[in-house]
């Protein structure tokens, strides 16, 4: 039993301090995501919504692309993954999901628009 136990804990031990392949994910602030973009033109910002909806309003520099799409990871795969990656949809639902694909795609750093747009037009933020 005392060496089971020991075992046990041995190996969460072990699990819990592995470094995985996959990259890691944060959520973080409008202005964080302002903050970032106006300190650096070489920004991998991608808008996650639809074509429709990037027509209408979209964070200056973004790119489109849609995680509904059937080719959203052909098109990601462009992306440099060694480069910090920012997310974003409407209200922050498919930005999370793009943000789990882009993190088993083998991406180092994503960033997560919390809230979406409407979080970033709430705090009065400029688009452009």
């Amino acid at each position: 039993m005392k060496k089971s136990a020991l075992l046990l804990l041995f190996t969460l031990a072990l699990f819990s301090c592995q470094e995985t392949k996959e990259g890691k994910i944060e959520m973080i602030t409008p202005e964080q995501v302002y903050n970032a973009v106006h300190s650096d033109s070489s920004i991998q910002l991608v808008d996650v919504r639809t074509v429709e909806e990037y027509s209408v309003s979209h964070l200056q520099n973004a790119q489109n692309i849609c995680v509904t799409n059937d080719d959203f990871e052909k098109k990601v795969a462009g992306l440099d993954k060694n480069k910090p990656v920012y997310v974003y949809c409407q209200k922050g639902g498919r930005s999370a999901r793009a943000a789990e694909i882009l993190k088993e795609l083998g991406f180092t750093k994503v960033y997560d628009l919390e809230g979406g747009i409407e979080n970033w037009e709430e705090q009065s933020l400029p688009l452009q």
